[in-house]
């Protein structure tokens, strides 16, 4: 039964990757049916993260009140609205209208799964979890390019929206599977803190500045890559430098599934540090002005795979950081500044690249890995004493 809810579980967050992929994807398509520049794909990006932000900050209300299979099944129902929606939009106006439900779908539910893992599971199931979320992000965009070959960009979002309803099925019919940790009292999120509360626990705030820096060089690399090594090296064609932008993608999920199978063993505080370690050492590669394009290629899978385990990590240390009747106000707290960070950071560095130049990218990636990993120890030193109420 346990090994069924895990499945179950994984393929909830499959559900929240399959989505994030498709706008980038199809923008180029999209862009020309709307008339609009290409810029104003951030617009719908933005909007989206807006929502999410959103439903992050009011998903501990969610889980004090409802079951976590309730808000996953709701959750995944307001995505198919929003990608349905998307798959009929005739104008770009009409895009802003599904944001709303495009949004909310995915801030609730990452959350809600989020502590519930963190509650019920070990440290390498959280990191096998958001293996399982970019399984998702890596499907969207093949979808889409199939869409596009066979019939129209609307036609990927249909299509996308067609597999959530079968994932959102499937989740129903697992309602049997959650009722034994539902009938355990840990799992009573009746009594569980609110944000106000959360907020005033030592170490909460540092955490979330952690999270949002964490975050911040982690879509930064998402947005940059690319046009880092179009800027930085000669001779590189662009369909190279293109495809150099899944490295940053392919060591995260590297590093998240090495985690996986130490983690239990090395504790998360730990494997935090030795992931930024590791990452500290790709960036450095990164910066090294050295000759061709090899040792930054391998830079960014070494920063990637450092990067990898910080993020389930610190979600997974919640409830024994802050107490278990915390930890869903905290984690919700901290998809908010993940979302905020990965919104406006990398919207800032492209000011910033374009006043002094591409190459600065390490030193950006730098700064914020200095930050995520000083706040963090900062924080360890200020949460109270464990507590497993």
């Amino acid at each position: 039964m346990t090994a069924l809810l895990l499945a179950v579980i994984y393929l909830a967050f499959i559900s929240l990757g399959l989505p994030d992929s498709l706008l980038g994807s199809g923008w180029p398509t999209m862009q020309k049916d709307f008339g609009v520049p290409s810029s104003y794909a951030g617009y719908v990006s933005m909007s989206i993260s807006f929502m999410t932000i959103i439903s992050a900050l009011i998903a501990p209300t969610l889980i004090r009140k409802f079951k976590t299979n309730h808000i996953v099944v709701t959750s995944i129902l307001l995505t198919v609205l929003g990608l349905m929606g998307f798959s009929f939009a005739s104008s770009y106006a009409m895009l802003f209208l599904f944001v709303i439900p495009y949004g909310l779908g995915a801030g609730s539910v990452d959350s809600a799964l989020n502590n519930y893992v963190a509650k019920h599971y070990s440290s390498s199931v959280m990191n096998f979890l958001h293996c399982f979320y970019g399984v998702g992000a890596m499907i969207s965009p093949y979808i889409m390019s199939l869409a596009l070959s066979r019939a129209r960009w609307n036609e990927g979002y249909r299509w996308t929206a067609y597999i959530q309803s079968g994932i959102m099925l499937v989740c129903l019919m697992s309602y049997p599977l959650w009722k034994k940790n539902a009938d355990s009292a840990d799992d009573d999120e009746s009594n569980s803190a609110g944000i106000t509360t959360a907020l005033k626990i030592r170490g909460v705030i540092p955490t979330l500045i952690a999270f949002y820096a964490y975050c911040a060089g982690e879509a930064t690399c998402f947005l940059w890559t690319s046009s880092y090594f179009v800027g930085t090296k000669k001779g590189i064609s662009t369909e190279l430098a293109a495809a150099f932008g899944s490295l940053i993608f392919g060591g995260l999920m590297l590093g998240r599934l090495i985690s996986a199978f130490v983690s239990n063993k090395l504790g998360d505080k730990t494997l935090i540090r030795i992931g930024i370690a590791v990452e500290a050492v790709g960036i450095l590669l990164i910066f090294l002005p050295l000759k061709g394009y090899i040792p930054a290629a391998v830079g960014f899978v070494i920063t990637g795979i450092g990067m990898g385990p910080v993020y389930p990590a610190i979600q997974h240390m919640a409830p024994e950081n802050f107490g278990r009747k915390n930890s869903a106000a905290v984690i919700g707290l901290q998809m908010a500044s993940a979302y905020i960070g990965s919104t406006f950071m990398p919207m800032v560095f492209g000011l910033l690249q374009q006043a002094i130049g591409i190459a600065i990218m390490p030193v950006y990636l730098a700064f914020f890995a200095v930050m995520n990993i000083g706040l963090l120890e900062f924080a360890y030193k200020r949460m109270p004493p464990h507590t497993t109420e």
